[in-house]
């Protein structure tokens, strides 16, 4: 069965080129269109796509909030925000909300493609160089809330050391030849440190590392 794709974008112009690029790919289906957020909530929760690619400023209803109200209606769709500045408060907003990652306007088609493929499959979409800027800008030196870190007194020593190399972006295989552990192994600590702290996926993950102070940019 393809991947099933939601296109929200409040310009036209962009989602008929959103259209062209992934209906070029025969894994990958266009099941629908929104041009606010308003309309993509109803249209995610009507067509229940495996990905809403979100645009995060629209009129009406932005994209953060649009991505709070699908994730809260139920369905199981995930969401992957487009943003045109890497430094982009919304984006920031809408990884809080629970979106699977966020990636530039101007992302090659093919980078675009492999994404939408990834959150799919239920991983996150995370670019650590970009995700550090922004939550640099907005968490460590901005007004962003930060979070108290006696949230993360559930997790052991080992599980705070793993969040730790997944907050700098490392993958669970780099991770595992960071510690000298197996693959298998880092999964398993990712797995319960998602559901001890309540989170969606990595990206989330990522942000509450932050937030708690946990690791700093350049650590």
């Amino acid at each position: 069965m393809p991947i099933t794709v939601l296109l929200v974008d409040d310009q036209e112009l962009m989602r008929m080129g959103l259209n062209m690029v992934l209906e070029a790919h025969k894994d990958i289906s266009v099941i629908g269109e929104a041009g606010d957020g308003a309309a993509a909530v109803a249209a995610a929760v009507a067509l229940k796509p495996d990905v809403v690619l979100m645009d995060v400023r629209m009129p009406i209803v932005d994209g953060v909030k649009a991505t709070e109200q699908i994730l809260a209606s139920g369905i199981e769709s995930r969401v992957l925000v487009m943003t045109t500045f890497d430094l982009d408060e919304h984006a920031l907003g809408a990884l809080r909300a629970g979106a699977s990652g966020f990636l530039l306007k101007d992302t090659p088609p093919e980078d675009l493609v492999s994404a939408i493929r990834s959150v799919a499959a239920g991983d996150a979409v995370v670019s650590p160089k970009v995700t550090r800027r922004l939550l640099s800008r907005f968490i460590v030196d901005g007004p962003a809330p930060r979070r108290d870190p006696v949230v993360l007194d559930v997790l052991t020593e080992r599980e705070r050391e793993v969040l730790g190399h997944v907050a700098t972006g490392l993958s669970n295989i780099e991770i595992a030849q960071q510690l000298y552990l197996s693959e298998s192994t880092i999964k398993s600590h990712v797995g319960r440190i998602l559901t001890k702290l309540d989170l969606r996926d990595r990206v989330q993950a990522v942000v509450l590392a932050y937030e708690t102070g946990l690791v700093t940019p350049g650590a």
